[in-house]
């Protein structure tokens, strides 16, 4: 029997299909409820789509693009301060200003899409190129010519099936997905530290005993809008600290998570001497915990290896509750190596507008993603 798939493009969470949530119960990253946190407090540059993707009258798939622009962004990164960064700050404003992610670019891991386990893949998958190019059709039409579209994150197994039929896109790989695996035998904090080898072992004591003085709180909604300007103040510290950016998170983006997200959405604030000094957020997602956005400030930073203690901050909380694993994602590779979390090569797809830079977009994304050396490194005995 010939079935025939169809798509629809909504520009709001209210407009979503009833049943779309069904869709989602295996990743909270594509539920309405989260989406309508992205549609409320995304960055300022960030317009974000969702695709429903139907098997006749009945919802086959759930797709999430997110358009951003570069106009409204003060900062592409300030820590390298050289020419490859101008050239890359130049190259971004120039030839790729304007992207479609084909999935979340605030997370790492597929997070794309979500596709009914009765679907014919390659079917939807090619449903799913219609819809991104009627998407920026739409762009097109209200002024906002797309240069770059991006498909993002997959694992090796995970792409080949949109190789297949996005074929004029070059694949490309980035810096890895740092993903923890908890030892089914742990069920505590102890447990890992005696995992751990001697020099390890040493570096968390050390960390824990820099620590001192430093209070750790879990804080309400309440608790996040009262401190809300000096969150930021952390956050955007880091952010603008950070090699490359392409959005900054807006002001109320916190606060409005908790309130939407409930119990799923953790943060923790990091106070010394009753002021906030840093903070982190967590998110529960199945058996899985994300690691999200942090902040804090350098100089206390470093003297109390805060970065390193929030690492094993969320390490202890996920084996206490009996999480399988702790996705900390794609930055500070090295140190979240030094405390076990392990590299998962993730691969994505890209393409750009003009015929020519698509030849050459070897070249141009080498410019635009910057290249991170760093040592892998292996804690347990």
């Amino acid at each position: 029997m010939n079935t025939t798939y169809s798509f629809q493009i909504y520009n709001s969470t209210s407009s979503l299909p009833l049943e779309w949530n069904s869709l989602a119960v295996n990743n909270i990253f594509l539920t309405r409820e989260y989406l309508e946190v992205l549609e409320n407090s995304c960055p300022v540059n960030m317009i974000c789509h969702f695709i429903g993707i139907f098997n006749e009258d009945k919802l086959a798939g759930i797709v999430l693009t997110q358009f951003l622009f570069a106009e409204k962004l003060d900062s592409f990164g300030e820590r390298d301060q050289c020419l490859k960064t101008s050239v890359r700050n130049f190259a971004f404003k120039n030839f790729a200003s304007h992207v479609l992610f084909v999935g979340n670019n605030m997370l790492t891991g597929q997070n794309a899409f979500a596709f009914d386990k009765n679907v014919k893949q390659s079917k939807a998958i090619k449903t799913l190129h219609k819809a991104i190019n009627q998407l920026k059709k739409d762009l097109k039409a209200s002024g906002k010519k797309v240069h770059i579209t991006s498909i993002k994150d997959f694992t090796a197994s995970e792409i080949e099936p949109l190789q297949a039929e996005f074929k004029n896109n070059y694949t490309f790989s980035t810096q890895p997905n740092m993903i923890f695996e908890i030892n089914k035998n742990w069920t505590a904090e102890q447990d890992y530290i005696d995992a751990l080898s001697k020099k390890y072992r040493d570096q968390y004591k050390r960390a824990r005993k820099k620590a001192d003085g430093i209070q750790k709180q879990k804080m309400s909604l309440e608790d996040i809008k009262k401190y809300e300007d000096v969150i930021y103040d952390l956050y955007f510290h880091v952010a603008k600290n950070a090699p490359f950016n392409t959005f900054f998170l807006a002001r109320n983006h916190f606060s409005f998570f908790k309130e939407i997200m409930k119990d799923n959405f953790l943060f923790y604030g990091y106070f010394l001497d009753e002021k906030l000094i840093g903070f982190n957020t967590l998110i529960k997602n199945g058996n899985t915990i994300d690691t999200y956005f942090l902040g804090y400030d350098e100089t206390i930073q470093r003297e109390k290896m805060l970065y390193l203690n929030m690492l094993y901050d969320m390490i202890a909380y996920s084996i206490n509750q009996g999480f399988s694993n702790i996705v900390f994602a794609r930055t500070a590779l090295e140190i979240k190596s030094s405390v076990g979390a392990k590299p998962l090569k993730m691969y994505g797809l890209i393409t750009h507008s003009n015929a020519l830079i698509n030849h050459n977009i070897a070249k141009l994304f080498n410019y635009l993603e910057p290249k991170i050396d760093w040592q892998e490194r292996n804690p347990f005995k």
